[in-house]
């Protein structure tokens, strides 16, 4: 690696690797710079501190999960639906996530735990992504709400159910589904006209 640039995209690459082996609890700075063959200030030159280091391998993490969300606001349908599709897509992510790989999921679960500051990002950039929707539904008069961003973040809030790390046990339950229509019907009725 001496011979070749060194960017905090390879730095996190290599973390996510050396986290995944070793655990979130045991992985130390020394360990990514080893695995890199570089000196652990080399690291330190780009993250002041392990918990740095951490919380961007938790953000870049998160924000696979923001990400594609965006395609929903290129849907061509009413406020409802694309409401409706915003949420249902925040769960699939979620799960898949889950299915694909449980340990590198509940790795990155505990993670997140550490990192307070990204999952309070994370969580204002997700309820920021429903905002328009809900406003867009004001606006045309299929919501009852005029209060966009509390009506984001109840929703937001009343979902969590069903997209929380915390809770993903519970995802697996046969009766998921039928649990978020019955909450997506209980949401509908306390905000479209």
């Amino acid at each position: 690696m001496a011979d070749q640039i060194l960017t905090k995209e390879t730095i996190l690459d290599t973390a996510e690797e050396v986290l995944r082996r070793f655990g979130p609890k045991k992985t130390s700075v020394v360990d990514v710079a080893r695995a890199l063959n570089v000196s652990h200030g080399t690291i330190y030159r780009h993250y002041p501190s392990k918990a740095a280091l951490k919380e961007a391998v938790a953000e870049r993490w998160l924000h696979s999960i923001s990400e594609p969300l965006a395609a929903v606001f290129n849907q061509d349908c009413s406020a409802t639906e694309r409401l409706y599709l915003w949420v249902k897509t925040l769960i699939q992510i979620k799960h898949s996530k889950v299915k694909e790989d449980p340990a590198l999921f509940a790795m990155y679960s505990m993670l997140v735990e550490e990192s307070v500051k990204a999952v309070d990002t994370h969580i204002q950039e997700l309820i920021g992504q429903i905002i328009p929707i809900v406003e867009a539904g004001i606006a045309s008069g299929e919501f009852k709400s005029t209060d966009a961003a509390g009506t984001a973040s109840g929703v937001f809030m009343a979902t969590a159910r069903f997209h929380h790390p915390a809770l993903a046990k519970e995802w697996a339950s046969p009766t998921i589904e039928q649990e978020f229509e019955i909450v997506w019907k209980l949401i509908l009725s306390g905000i479209v006209k």
